[in-house]
């Protein structure tokens, strides 16, 4: 991974689905503008690249920026497709983890920006940040790196993702609000799902690490979001905060996730459970929009209910 990705191989529907457009403005500005470059398949189908989401995705910033559709593409064209103004030796990856893990923040930066200059950031997040954290937390939990490397890593690979977020709440897009439970102080998977929810086109609140659920539920009355995400570690803090939960599964869509969530835990407060990395999960809540859980109904007399808030 030392070279962007040109290699095709997304159709143009996936593709549509990953930058919030739909495919009809795509194949026009392909048209027009000549920002794609698609190969083709043995069958004869368009297969797009990293390089492609990178300009589109470029063209979208410029476009909101001010500048006019034309202008627009050609500066994504000539930002991403000229030669990387970071230049790297070896291997990003391999010297970023290293770097990392040996308190070298100005090598740790480098990697980063050679790696974040050529790739979309579904593919940052997928193939390099989120399998970076579950193997530096498999070793720190059998002691093969420390506390301080853990955290130092973290602080580094936050500040950046943090920095790539920057507006990322703009545009009219749904609205997610993000947050770790009470006692969670670990909120970087929450912040790579932020960045992936972002590509699909959500608008992203972070709340961010060791919320209160009352906090939440306060937050959900004033933003009416469109998606609540909590994310537990530990299943005892999932249990202790079972009814605010339910609260708050039936003030917004709730989605829980987390090694603390079971599926029947989450079904029975009347949130969704969701498992894998940060970018098959914005797919899926892209695609499948969960709904807030039904009030609950009590008999209040003859003939009477009444919905519970």
């Amino acid at each position: 991974m030392t070279t962007p990705s040109t290699h095709g191989y997304l159709r143009i529907g996936e593709l549509a689905r990953r930058v919030g457009l739909s495919p009809d403005v795509l194949r026009a500005w392909e048209r027009r503008y000549q920002i794609l470059d698609p190969e083709r398949s043995p069958g004869g189908f368009r297969l797009y690249s990293d390089a492609d989401i990178a300009r589109v995705v470029a063209m979208q910033q410029h476009l909101a920026s001010g500048l006019a559709p034309a202008q627009a593409a050609a500066r994504a064209c000539a930002e991403l497709d000229a030669p990387a103004s970071t230049e790297f030796d070896g291997d990003p990856i391999t010297e970023l983890r290293a770097a990392l893990e040996g308190f070298d923040e100005g090598t740790a930066h480098r990697a980063i920006d050679h790696i974040m200059d050529r790739f979309a950031i579904e593919s940052v997040v997928t193939n390099v940040v989120f399998p970076y954290l579950r193997d530096l937390g498999d070793r720190w939990d059998s002691g093969e790196v420390t506390i301080a490397q853990e955290h130092f890593a973290s602080r580094v690979l936050r500040s950046r993702l943090i920095g790539r977020g920057r507006g990322w709440d703009d545009g009219s897009g749904p609205r997610a609000v993000l947050a770790c439970a009470p006692g969670e102080l670990h909120d970087l998977p929450l912040v790579c799902l932020g960045l992936a929810l972002r590509e699909q086109g959500w608008r992203i609140t972070l709340l961010g690490a060791d919320t209160p659920i009352d906090t939440v539920i306060t937050t959900a009355d004033v933003l009416h979001q469109d998606l609540t995400v909590l994310a537990f570690m530990i299943g005892t803090t999932v249990e202790r905060c079972r009814p605010a939960l339910t609260t708050l599964a039936r003030r917004t869509p709730l989605v829980l996730a987390g090694p603390g969530v079971t599926e029947e835990l989450a079904r029975s407060v009347g949130a969704v459970h969701v498992t894998g990395d940060p970018v098959s999960v914005a797919r899926r809540l892209t695609l499948e929009r969960p709904q807030p859980a039904p009030a609950v109904v009590a008999e209040t007399g003859p003939g009477a209910r009444r919905g519970v808030a």
